[in-house]
């Protein structure tokens, strides 16, 4: 069934990261920098009151959507869909007028249930946006948090930016260490430091992650010290294969790298992996050269849910070269890889 809106949709960025790790600061900065953009923020909290909304400085443009029921990725999913068709009613009806939405989780959640909501639901699909997964990480403690709750390593895993905070409060060997399992997690991910929580609009707001466009970077440890003074350091992270930390993440990410490609066998390839492994892959995009076809083949998708679509054409022959990350729960790696190579043209 096809919904048709009279609006353009509304991005949405969907903030998540573990509890104290500066969600509300990094808001509170944003509503401050730009008092004149009407945004509407989506709040999550165990128990019967939400504390987090009465730390929000708002004002008559920001209207805070709170749920307070349970968490919004599990038994509050319903509840979620209802507020966006409602939010959706009242824009269209002219009641409500909004510029963006800002879904901020509870530090207890697993985004996954929220990201796919964006995708199988056909209203919220053409009414809203997914414009990108941002993950506070609190440099002070999240080594002890990756060891100790595994829900930390999915909101790194599936995000697009990753906002580290409180690096003031460690050294800088400490520092690399949390850049390196966090870059082992997701390399695919940008990697910026906040101070005092104040990051600029741009490094985190129409990201357009989830836009099929040709752009794969990779990012290996390059890290922005302070976007204000467009400092940025480079650390060098050790590739995965030759790790010596002894981390039990059973999240991290992978890269395959090939030549063209035959269009038959890497379409076989492709759903023969979604099907057996969908469930375990957080995220996954792809940037694929087809034999005999001057575009790129823009693969993306979130567990079971894919996009395949064709992006702009290969400028010169000689730079065909077909990458696909994976950020999932472990994988047989070299059996796959072995796979993903047969689909080589002959």
């Amino acid at each position: 069934m096809t919904i048709q809106t009279s609006s353009p949709s509304i991005p949405v960025t969907l903030l998540t990261g573990f509890l104290g790790s500066g969600k509300t600061t990094l808001i509170n900065h944003l509503l401050a920098q730009n008092p004149n953009e009407k945004i509407i923020i989506i709040e999550n909290e165990f128990g019967p009151i939400n504390v987090d909304s009465h730390l929000l400085n708002v004002t008559t443009d920001i209207k805070i959507v709170e749920m307070t029921n349970g968490c919004i990725c599990c038994t509050v999913q319903g509840e979620l869909t209802d507020a966006l068709y409602q939010l959706h009613d009242q824009r269209i009806a002219g009641e409500l007028l909004f510029d963006r939405l800002i879904i901020e989780t509870t530090g207890l959640a697993d985004p996954a249930p929220i990201i796919q909501l964006f995708f199988i639901d056909d209203l919220i699909r053409q009414s809203f946006q997914l414009d990108a997964i941002i993950t506070l990480v609190d440099a002070q403690h999240i080594l002890q948090h990756l060891d100790e709750h595994r829900v930390t390593l999915s909101q790194i895993g599936f995000a697009d930016r990753i906002i580290v905070t409180k690096t003031d409060c460690i050294s800088n060997s400490e520092k690399l260490k949390v850049i390196n399992r966090i870059n082992n997690i997701n390399h695919k991910a940008t990697i910026i430091e906040a101070v005092n929580g104040q990051i600029p609009k741009s490094q985190w707001i129409d990201i357009h992650a989830f836009d099929l466009t040709d752009d794969l970077s990779i990012h290996k440890g390059y890290f922005v010290i302070n976007p204000a003074k467009k400092f940025m350091a480079d650390f060098t992270v050790l590739p995965r294969q030759k790790q010596t930390q002894s981390w039990n993440d059973d999240i991290c990410s992978y890269l395959f790298e090939a030549g063209e490609l035959d269009i038959k066998k890497i379409g076989s390839f492709m759903e023969n992996l979604v099907e057996q492994y969908g469930n375990d892959m957080l995220r996954y995009k792809g940037v694929l050269a087809i034999k005999n076809n001057p575009q790129r083949l823009i693969v993306q998708g979130v567990h079971k849910v894919v996009g395949f679509d064709y992006g702009s054409p290969w400028q010169d022959s000689a730079e065909k070269l077909s990458r696909l990350v994976i950020i999932s729960r472990t994988l047989p790696f070299e059996e796959l890889n072995h796979a993903f190579l047969t689909t080589v043209a002959s």
